[in-house]
């Protein structure tokens, strides 16, 4: 009776790269992001008179200090991305599976909430949003490692 685990191990298999394909890596869709931010105005105080109406290829205008902010975000998430492999490693290890995927669902779910319900005069809850995005999506991805 070996063909009888074979659809749920391809189920298995199946899910575990849609979750890595969809979830684990939304910090490198970062620039998509940046576009749609500055399409809804964050930061936008940030820019002062001096950005005139000369804009980049995506019509719009340039601003040094809402281009350094996102790049800011940017980099948090990127270092917490890699930071966070070690301590989330370790919570897998020691209180296994389901708390491990319980914690990224957590952190996930509350990241993509935040940054949901955010709007241009909020937007500094995206320093706060990034981050645990890119924990959940860390802890999803080694907890995705057992299935190979």
């Amino acid at each position: 009776m070996a063909g009888q685990g074979l659809p749920l191990h391809v189920a298995t298999l199946l899910t575990g790269l849609l979750e890595c394909l969809g979830f684990a890596g939304v910090l490198f869709g970062w620039p998509s992001l940046v576009f749609v931010f500055k399409n809804e105005d964050y930061f936008k105080d940030l820019c002062g008179p001096d950005a005139g109406p000369i804009g980049n290829a995506t019509g719009q205008a340039d601003c040094k200090a809402q281009d350094e902010r996102f790049s800011l975000i940017f980099t948090l998430g990127s270092f917490m991305n890699n930071f966070m492999t070690f301590p989330t490693g370790y919570i897998f290890d020691r209180f296994k599976t389901t708390v491990a995927r319980l914690i990224a669902i957590f952190f996930y779910t509350t990241a993509t909430l935040i940054i949901a319900f955010t709007s241009a005069g909020s937007a500094v809850l995206l320093f706060l949003a990034m981050p645990m995005l890119t924990i959940g999506g860390i802890l999803f991805l080694i907890t995705n490692l057992q299935i190979g």
